[in-house]
């Protein structure tokens, strides 16, 4: 396992293991002041730990050698993960949004002291979570989204927090729904982000990251290459991006030298480490030009 790896496996570990330990707080803060709302809230909770841990088990898996039937290992299940965790948190938002149109028909009552309390011991534990995986968040679209699941409950918990005092105060019962429909659509606006990465990874096409007109001229710019065609890019997980590509060349003269310099340069340049290059030795004909992708 690499040390990146190794790193986020503690992190998932810390997060699940705070996670939990937030759900006996809620649950029990939720039964001594009668608040089904605090008990239901430890329900969706339960689904950021399953959240977690989807995303954990695909770093461990992603860890893993390949053999004889997966070649490529396990990386393509921090992709799922990613998927999975988007749901997870379109699912959420669509809980967060019916919960918010019902309270405005229907108002609930005013937020007492414990809710306002549990609700801030939320703050820290999701938002403490959710810096675990702030650093990875750009390089990992698995990390991306166990940083948005928790950061968007930390984001839950301030609104609630928000809203607790306010109606304290005022007595404004319509400030708990409208504060939990604009952090639902601060969450969809993150969410959809990610949902649109992971379906693209998903469907192997080409990494966000990655220009591919830049990687095409990247090749196309070594004189001894005269064409391409067939290039092909796509990710075998959230940070694996693999190339395959046939080179047109005139001779074959330094072949090797030539296969380890554009190996070098696309892994430099490109981030891309898993590059199969087929030389091909003919003249450059126009049907070869026209089939350059």
């Amino acid at each position: 396992m690499q040390t990146g790896q190794m790193t986020y496996s503690k992190a998932f570990k810390i997060g699940v293991f705070l996670n939990l330990l937030f759900i006996i707080i809620e649950v029990g803060y939720g039964v001594t002041s009668n608040s089904l709302a605090l008990i239901a809230d430890a329900g969706h909770n339960l689904s950021d730990v399953l959240g977690l841990a989807v995303s954990w088990i695909a770093v461990w898996l992603s860890g893993k050698n390949s053999n004889q039937r997966y070649t490529y290992g396990y990386k393509s299940s921090s992709i799922l993960a990613a998927l999975l965790n988007a749901i997870f948190l379109l699912i959420a938002v669509g809980g967060i949004a019916t919960e918010a149109i019902q309270r405005f028909n229907q108002p609930a009552a005013v937020a007492g002291w414990p809710v306002i309390i549990v609700a801030a011991i939320g703050v820290l534990i999701n938002g403490f979570t959710a810096l675990l995986f702030m650093s990875g968040r750009k390089k990992d679209l698995n990390i991306k989204g166990a940083f948005l699941h928790m950061a968007a409950d930390a984001g839950v918990s301030i609104g609630v927090v928000i809203a607790g005092f306010l109606m304290l105060f005022t007595g404004w019962t319509w400030l708990d729904p409208l504060i939990s429909l604009l952090i639902a659509l601060l969450i969809l606006f993150g969410t959809w982000g990610l949902l649109r990465d992971a379906l693209n990874l998903a469907l192997a096409a080409v990494p966000a990251a990655i220009n591919l007109p830049e990687v095409r001229q990247a090749i196309e710019a070594h004189p001894e290459v005269k064409a391409i065609h067939d290039l092909h890019i796509w990710a075998i997980g959230t940070t694996d991006t693999a190339l395959t590509v046939h080179i047109v060349r005139t001779e074959l003269a330094n072949n090797n030298e030539l296969l380890e310099n554009l190996n070098q340069e696309l892994m430099t340049k490109f981030a891309i480490n898993h590059v199969t290059i087929q030389p091909e030795l003919g003249k450059v004909t126009q049907e070869t030009s026209d089939n350059c992708i």
